[in-house]
């Protein structure tokens, strides 16, 4: 393919794809058919299978204007390909939001004859014009449309396209659309509805079946009937039929589920706004972006994304958050900085109404609607994104996976060389055509295991039932096995690592430029009618919900503590006055006694006016997190000015006073708090004019309000750690696993708590990485600040001694200890700047970074996205609120929101604290090994049955089809699914488990086994045939009579065409059978990763029944049971030659496993090399010891190819570049500045 015909769509965009275009070719179409046709239909399937091949075979190459079909590839490491069909659409207009020149709203009349007569008029004036056609196609339920202009493929979002501002949003799209713009924009976005379809059974059964392991079986099936082995091919029906309704049950279930949960909003009845007055009920499956919707008073549950233009709403966001407090949306703003600026979802967030959020209340004046204006519909919103990546949910990209296929590929390599073997042995043994291309097929379909698939989903199901038990569910069980493999958890700080309520710990005010003495009492008398009081019990988001307070937390915490009581308006009240009836706050009336007014004390407070105490909030700015500060304008009752009140981070608020107000004392009063792990808020006060008037101040922008305040003080709010936290952490860092704090919260706060529960031991350094963009002429710089270590306690001193000898025991390498004596820490200000402007130091930084602070959402996906690109296997465990898309983005996210709405998290732990964290990554390392282990012993099961019926072949004989059946049934199936059920250790080790197929000690443990079980079943194939008794087996046979046990077991029988009873058959029968029961142990280990075999006591019970049965049936020959399995009667020392033979064969495979694989590979050459490459992380402290004599490990080093062989991870490579780098990590008090990465000035801080 050309270059040049390749266009990129999505580009930048997660889903960023390459797209070719085709025209369909009759040649090639009438060519595949006949290939079809003389295949049988196969390559149709092989062409089903692969779309690029499907499409290239049956399509010549042209531009994608011209395209009738598309292929399409994604850009990401799956590289997965799609085909789609380019449809053509009609329409007067080339884009959704063209202009139609259509007369002013104001002139179309009223009802549906102004409606009428304006769509008449629109069809008479595109009579005369030809209309445009529009090439489009749709994947993954996006419709891309053909842009002339830009000569590509591109979809349209919603009014973000349009790049409105704020205050064009009131100007321009306020009013609402007519009826034919919405039709004609109807065409472009659709209905408004995110359909989820439900696929008739018929049409899952038929995609199911044609999945290529059932495709495979059927092939095998065929195969077996005409070799007349019908119950062992029945059997495999069977199976089949149960795993195909199985899958069917469960993907129609999912189905059924996530329809269920879109429902809920997909059709209801909304009003809109045709013109600036007319107002029509509508389907909400009619609206466009553009349309103006009304919000009713009693609240609806939303069936768009759509803006606030009119009026504040209380909206409960559980089902995209996972947080169950109501927020607060206002009226996007209409005049000021944050008007001219372009609308954006995200920054603009508490102004805008997602889809699938319930509306509880709503507030707006007398007269006037609250109304909001469609921002996207359907798949576009919020909603339907989410749902978009659960019904297309990326590969799960685990190395795991891809090896599994590549083993399998061997076995078929394995395959393929019996098949030739056997069709040379045939043709040199004169069998007939027929029998050879039967005989050499059934070697493909013994060597590659039919039931591997659904034995290896066995071990992910039992660990989710285990999971489930312990209050974690899980919504993607394939990401249970990568839990297993996890190397790094990023945990939120408040709800997470501490509690999730703030207690109020004291306040200290800021009086005449100066803080005055903490105190602990917020409710007492004197300080009712302070604006401190007032700015406590009025800057909050707090509503009343049936006759409760709710809210944020912090917000209820700090209003409570005042003691004040809150009154909302009833919808009557809101009606009858005029223009607005404020929500209320006042103090209860015994705080406030008559004598208080002639109180000295009271003669000083910042309000001198004491008539009443009553306030009412006029206007609501909610709290940003990426401005930091909530605000609020209140009028007290009998004042004739307003005032604002705002509260925020300390350094934000203080930033926004004059000067004069603000304590010199601030930053030390403020680090003095924040060292001991305090959440401090700041509060602010300014008196406003007394010419504002109440509409003014509903359209003034926050910006004009919040400046030039008056410093009232600080609040200090206790977060107390939670009891499970530091052991859960210290039990992680022992298992070789990092931890880092990723919060919203202040940075000497966030480093305190690191401190306090052991991210950050007491004798180690943090450096702040404190960077500041380009200002004017001076480049952007990064200043590393060294903080001060705490003066460490007794407890501490001896936790560092302990440490220390620890170390000393494991591995004295004091390199090591410097290594980790140090941890960066950052804020989202200063990631922002290194990530723009410093990406050479980015992955450097996060090597040894601990805590982030002051991090907004999208910056913790950016964080893990990062550590994923140094190839950490991260996890990240949040309260759900803020943390959503680093929980979807992280290999493994943990929410600890017990809403089942949580839908962002793959998994959600009913216990709200990290103890989940350590069972998680258990049950991932059991799934995982337990999924290796399985896969080992169906590789092995299969190349077991391979050895022995290649054996048999080189006699023109085969297993009986009653042998196959025993195996298949009674040993593989059953051993298959209970060694599975091995739990999970009951504490993390050090070592994790290897994550590919493809390394050292499974592949030597592998082919170990192999080579036993090959040599065994030759020996004993070559023994029976050197016996005294040996002769060729007819029915008339009676090898029993020459052996001194007497046993006589003449049975008359038929002669057997295929030569299955013979004394070779019985012999391969006894040694292979015992040798799948021997593997089955050797690989179903316990300890590190699993409890003991012994412990797993289905496992162990079918073990001794098998070995049970398999000794009697062998040494006490059952008539019955050898007729059944076409055994023949052996002697009985020739018995208990066999029971010899299986015994050693069972202690070898046992020693090999155990010496070699577990002791010499892994202990002196795997982990001894490990210990070598691997970093020293400050979680991984306990480094392997490495022996002084070391001849043996290099010696097997160098054998197995090890020798000095670098890391194949990135964040271990990089950490040995920095071990060898002197000006790493950078010095006290120096300047990296963003001209030149390498230059460090000193500069004093």
């Amino acid at each position: 393919m050309k270059t040049g015909e390749v266009k990129i769509i999505n580009q930048g965009l997660e889903d960023e794809m390459e797209v070719w275009g085709y025209q369909p070719c009759l040649w090639k179409r009438i060519l595949v058919g006949m290939g079809a046709v003389c295949t049988g239909g196969l390559l149709l399937l092989l062409l089903y299978w692969l779309p690029e091949w499907g499409v290239k075979g049956t399509c010549t190459h042209t531009s994608v204007r011209n395209a009738h079909t598309l292929l399409l590839r994604s850009t990401d490491e799956f590289k997965q390909w799609f085909r789609a069909r380019v449809h053509v659409m009609l329409a007067p207009g080339g884009k959704p939001f063209d202009s139609l020149d259509l007369k002013p709203k104001a002139q179309l009349g009223n009802g549906e004859h102004g409606i009428g007569a304006a769509d008449e008029e629109v069809r008479g004036k595109f009579a005369h014009r030809q209309p445009d056609e529009i090439h489009y196609f749709t994947h993954h339920s996006t419709k891309y449309y053909w842009n002339d202009v830009i000569q590509n493929f591109e979809f349209y979002k919603g009014l973000e396209d349009l790049k409105v501002s704020c205050a064009s949003i009131h100007s321009d799209h306020s009013s609402g659309l007519s009826k034919t713009l919405q039709e004609y924009r109807a065409l472009f976005f659709g209905e408004n509805e995110i359909a989820v379809r439900v696929p008739s059974i018929f049409i899952l059964l038929i995609k199911e079946v044609l999945n290529p392991f059932y495709i495979f079986q059927l092939f095998s099936v065929i195969l077996w009937s005409a070799e007349d082995y019908y119950y062992y091919a029945t059997a495999i029906v069977l199976m089949s039929v149960i795993s195909i309704a199985t899958s069917l049950y469960t993907i129609k279930k999912q189905y059924v589920m996530l329809h269920d949960m879109v429902a809920a909003h997909s059709v209801l009845r909304v009003s809109v706004c045709r013109g600036n007055k007319d107002i029509e009920q509508a389907m909400s499956t009619e609206l466009v972006p553009g349309d103006v919707i009304i919000i009713p008073a009693n609240g609806m549950i939303m069936p768009c994304d759509a803006v606030l233009t009119h009026g504040t709403c209380i909206v409960n966001e559980s089902m995209l958050t996972g947080e169950s407090v109501p927020v607060t949306k206002t009226s996007l703003p209409s005049s000021g900085e944050e008007a001219a600026s372009s609308y954006d979802m995200e920054e603009h967030k508490r102004h805008t109404l997602f889809c699938g959020t319930q509306v509880i209340q709503t507030r707006f004046y007398a007269g006037e609607l609250v109304k909001a204006v469609v921002v996207r519909t359907g798949f576009s919103t919020e909603k339907g994104q989410l749902v978009r990546s659960i019904l297309y949910p990326k590969p799960t990209d685990f190395k795991l996976y891809h090896d599994a296929y590549l083993f399998l590929l061997c076995l078929v390599g394995v395959a393929g060389i019996g098949f030739i073997y056997t069709i040379i042995l045939s043709i040199m043994n004169k069998v007939p055509a027929k029998t050879i291309i039967i005989e050499s097929l059934d070697i493909v379909t013994i060597t590659v295991p039919p039931a591997l698939p659904a034995a290896m989903t066995a071990g992910i199901v039992y660990a989710q039932r285990r999971l489930k038990r312990v209050g974690i569910f899980c919504i993607s069980p394939q990401r249970i096995n990568m839990c297993g493999q996890l190397n790094l958890v990023c945990f939120d700080k408040t709800g997470t690592l501490t509690e999730d309520g703030l207690d109020l710990w004291g306040i200290q005010r800021a009086e005449d430029g100066r803080f005055s003495p903490p105190e602990s009492e917020v409710a007492k008398e004197s300080l009712v009618n302070s604006a401190f009081v007032a700015c406590m019990a009025t800057c909050h988001s707090l509503t009343k919900i049936e006759g409760e307070l709710s809210g944020d937390p912090l917000d209820l915490k700090m209003f409570n503590a005042t003691g004040w009581i809150l009154e909302e308006p009833t919808e009557e009240e809101t009606a009858l006055h005029n223009p607005i009836m404020p929500t209320v706050v006042r103090p209860p009336k015994h705080t406030v006694p008559e004598a208080n007014q002639n109180n000295p004390l009271t003669q000083n407070m910042e309000l001198s006016e004491l008539s009443s105490c009553e306030i009412g909030i006029v206007r609501q700015f909610p709290f940003s997190s990426a401005l930091q500060r909530m605000s609020v304008v209140v009028r007290r009752l009998g004042e004739k000015h307003m005032d604002a009140y705002l509260k925020g981070a300390p350094e934000v608020v203080a930033s926004l006073c004059k000067q004069h107000t603000v304590p010199q004392s601030f930053t030390e009063t403020l680090e003095t708090y924040t060292r001991q792990g305090f959440r401090v808020i700041a509060l602010a006060h300014r008196q406003l004019e007394s010419k504002l008037s109440w509409h003014k101040v509903q359209s003034l922008s926050r910006d004009l309000i919040e400046t030039n305040m008056d410093f009232l003080g600080l609040i200090i709010m206790q977060n107390k750690i939670k009891e499970e936290t530091a052991g859960v952490l210290q039990e992680l860092q022992q298992a070789n696993i990092r931890t880092l704090m990723v919060t919203g919260d202040n940075m000497l706060t966030a480093i305190s708590v690191a401190r306090d529960c052991g991210m950050i031991r007491s004798h180690e350094k943090v450096i702040i990485a404190d960077a500041v963009p380009p200002k004017d002429l001076y480049p952007a710089s990064i200043t590393w600040r060294y903080t001060d270590n705490p003066a460490p306690t007794n407890r501490d001193s001896q936790t560092v001694e302990i440490h220390l000898d620890e170390e000393e025991e494991v591995c004295d390498r004091q390199v090591a200890l410097q290594e980790q004596s140090y941890h960066f820490a950052v804020s989202g200000r200063s990631f922002a700047v290194i990530t723009e402007h410093f990406p050479q130091l980015i992955q450097k930084l996060v090597l040894r970074a601990t805590v982030f602070a002051r991090m907004a959402p999208d910056q913790k996906t950016q964080l893990v996205e990062v550590l994923q690109s140094i190839d950490y296997t991260v996890g990240m465990c949040g309260d759900g609120a803020n943390d959503c898309g680093a929980l979807k983005r992280a290999h493994s996210g943990i929410s600890l929101s017990e809403l089942e709405a949580s839908v962002a998290s793959p998994f959600t732990s009913s216990t709200a604290n990290i103890s989940c964290v350590p069972n998680l990554i258990r049950e991932g390392r059991a799934a995982l090994i337990t999924s290796f282990c399985v896969f080992k012993f169906m590789a092995l099961y299969s190349i077991i049955q391979y050895l022995s019926v290649t054996l048999l072949y080189s006699i023109l004989s085969n297993l009986g089809d009653f042998q196959f059946l025993f195996i298949d049934i009674a040993i593989i199936l059953i051993i298959a699914f209970t060694m599975s059920l091995n739990p999970a250790w009951k504490e993390l080790v050090w070592r994790r488990p290897p994550s590919s197929l493809i390394s050292g000690p499974l592949l030597c443990s592998v082919l170990t086994q192999i080579i036993t079980c090959l040599v065994f079943q030759v020996l004993a194939f070559l023994l029976v045939r050197q016996q005294s008794w040996y002769e060729m087996w007819t029915p008339q046979s009676d090898a029993c009579n020459v052996s001194s046990s007497g046993l006589s077991l003449n049975v008359t029988s038929p002669h057997d065409h295929k030569n299955i009873k013979n004394y070779e058959n019985t012999t391969l029968f006894y040694v292979s059978s015992f040798q799948y029961l021997a593997v089955a142990i050797v690989f179903s280990k316990g300890k590190p990763f699993r409890q003991p075999s012994y412990k797993n006591w289905p496992f162990m019970l079918s073990c001794m029944c098998l070995y049970t049965f398999l000794l009697f049936i062998m040494l006490y020959p059952v008539p019955a049971i050898d007729s059944f399995l076409e055994i023949v009667c052996v002697p009985h020392d020739w018995r208990v030659t066999l029971v010899i033979i299986v015994t050693v064969n069972a202690a070898v495979s046992f020693m090999l496993e155990i010496l070699i694989v577990d002791i010499v590979l892994w202990r002196l050459v795997f982990r001894a090399n490990q210990g070598v490459n691997r970093p020293s992380e400050p979680s991984s402290a306990d480094a392997p010891q490495v022996a002084n004599d070391r001849w043996g490990p290099s010696f097997l080093s160098w054998l197995f190819c090890r020798n000095n062989k670098p890391p194949t991870v990135r964040y271990m490579h990089l950490a040995l570049e920095l071990q060898d780098d002197a000006d790493w990590p950078p010095k006290p008090s120096t300047v990296t500045c963003a001209s030149d990465p390498q230059s460090r000035v000193s500069n004093p801080l």
